[in-house]
Formats: C-alpha cells, structure tokens, sequence
C-alpha cells in the first residue's frame, strides 16, 4: 500500500492545494517499509491528484481540501483521509492501525474569493458523510 501525506518539516500540511512537498509511505503488511519525500512541483489541485495517481498511491492523509480536489482524487482511485494534524509518521502509522481521526468537515470550499495569507483549512464547511473523497457539495 502506498500513503501520500501533505508534507512539511515532519507535520501535515494544511492546504492541499498548496502543498510542496509530499512524503510518500511504502507499507506491507501493516508496516511501513520505506518512505520519501516527493516535490509536488507547484502543480494545483487537479495536477496534484494527478500526481499522486502516477505515484500508485493508494491513500492521502491531509488537512483541508477543496471539492474538485476531492473529485479528482476520487476519480483517480485515492481514498481520501482529510482533516488530519500533526505528524505525518504517526498519522500514516495511525492509519496502517486502524486508529486514524479524520474529518468529514476537511472542506475548504472559499475558492471564489481566494486565500489570504497565513489561511489554513480543514476547520470548516461541513459535509457529513464525506470519507474517501465521496463528498456531494
């Protein structure tokens, strides 16, 4: 199984459409075995899950994503695992347990008037029912 976390300096990311790096997570049997840590190269939301798809990744641990972003994600066949904070190890370790906390309210849907700085989603919008990317804004 392959993990994508929105990544920096060890912690999840809180935007996934801005995100620069990724750490991927190679996982066999419930135990990771290998990880690095990809350039997302700046693409945007849709190229982003464009990205992970190409990558083979099964999953994404993340904080805040848009709905388009979500869809595409959907559409490339990566389950969606949003509203996550903190370390990225544990969460991906959280995850391969059983045990990981996330969000159906990982939405961040203020795309038409744009994000001012310091902004950080994932704390909004809800969309009850929304896991693995089925949200139906």
């Amino acid at each position: 199984m392959k993990i994508a976390v929105t990544y920096d300096n060890g912690q999840i990311f809180q935007h996934f459409g801005h995100t620069q790096q990724f750490r991927l997570y190679e996982a066999v049997d419930g135990t990771v075995v290998s990880s690095k840590v990809i350039s997302s190269g700046g693409s945007g939301h849709g190229a982003l899950a464009g990205l992970l798809a190409g990558q083979g990744v099964d999953a994404l641990i993340c904080g805040g994503i848009g709905p388009g972003a979500q869809r595409a994600l959907a559409e490339a066949g990566v389950a969606l695992y949003g509203g996550v904070s903190g370390s990225a190890d544990a969460a991906v370790e959280a995850l391969l347990a059983g045990t990981l906390t996330y969000s159906a309210e990982a939405n961040c849907d203020h795309h038409a008037h744009g994000h001012e700085e310091g902004h950080t989603c994932g704390h909004h919008g809800s969309h009850e029912g929304c896991h693995g990317g089925d949200c139906h804004s």
